[in-house]
């Protein structure tokens, strides 16, 4: 199986494909580089395309003793950031969605040489304190949860409770009709359920920059100078119940270069939801990137 060299003592596992012009596309949570699969096809074979699974996630190694801060998403963009360099990859078109939009926002901000262009999907900067209100934070429980010892004691090597927290995710937060609950549950399940490994996957919660509540919490709003410059294209769900539509008001104050876009009849794993638009989108930064 394809591993990188180890980072702060961590493998990234990842598939890659094709040849041209690099993409690398980073999963969320509680996922891995399958979220992907139907993306991947529709990009073609003209496309250098790399699927990683992030630190504590599929494939990739989930150790749990003396980490410091390898499952932050500062440790988690550096192994990414390891991994690309490993491959000799600059200029690529980099996108993400939940944990894996952060990730790539962050390389492009930390290493602008790794990125020509983005596409992601929430979250995107510009929450701030509407994470505090009582909608907000019945939907994100699992940043709470996750937090707590009740992972290791209730759920982590257990395999019933490891599938009852994902399916809980998986339904809650897609719309009827999804196919991510039916496309994902068992895949994930048998990824999280040997001990360590459901805990592995909530420790990027554990830290105040990837949980979501403590970051949109303390968010500030950038100089004008200072906001991200990146080009990037948004691709918002209509039937996110983690990031809801009006959320998107405030993306001027934090890009200053994007394009914004709706997905219809789309939920928060919109990759397995919206594949097709996932790979128009890409496929138009690629074909600029190739320019």
């Amino acid at each position: 199986m394809p591993f990188s060299q180890p980072t702060q003592g961590f493998r990234n596992y990842y598939e890659r494909s094709g040849s041209g012009t690099p993409v690398v596309l980073v999963h969320g949570n509680p996922g891995d580089h399958m979220e992907f699969s139907r993306v991947v096809p529709l990009l073609g074979e003209g496309v250098d395309v790399v699927t990683p699974d992030l630190r504590g996630y599929g494939k990739s190694d989930k150790h749990l003793k003396d980490v410091g801060d390898a499952y932050s998403l500062s440790g988690q963009v550096e192994g990414v950031i390891a991994l690309i360099d490993e491959m000799g990859i600059s200029n690529a078109v980099l996108c993400g969605y939940d944990v894996g939009s952060f990730t790539v926002q962050t390389i492009a901000a930390k290493r602008p040489d790794l990125a020509h262009s983005l596409v992601i999907a929430p979250p995107t900067m510009g929450v701030g304190r509407r994470i505090l209100e009582e909608k907000a934070v019945n939907a994100f429980l699992h940043a709470i949860l996750y937090k707590t010892r009740l992972v290791e004691d209730l759920i982590d090597g257990k395999p019933d409770a490891v599938r009852a927290a994902l399916r809980e995710n998986l339904v809650s937060w897609s719309p009827p009709g999804s196919p991510a609950p039916d496309a994902l549950l068992d895949h994930l399940t048998e990824n999280h359920s040997e001990p360590g490994a459901f805990v592995a996957g909530a420790m990027w919660f554990r830290y105040p920059e990837g949980n979501p509540i403590t970051y949109y919490a303390n968010e500030t709003k950038p100089a004008p100078e200072d906001r991200f410059s990146k080009n990037i294209t948004i691709l918002w769900p209509d039937s996110d119940a983690l990031f809801p539509t009006e959320w998107a008001d405030t993306l001027d104050e934090f890009y200053s270069d994007y394009d914004l876009h709706f997905m219809e009849n789309t939920g928060h794993f919109s990759p397995v939801d919206s594949p097709e638009t996932w790979a128009e989108h890409i496929l138009k930064h690629v074909e600029t990137a190739s320019k």
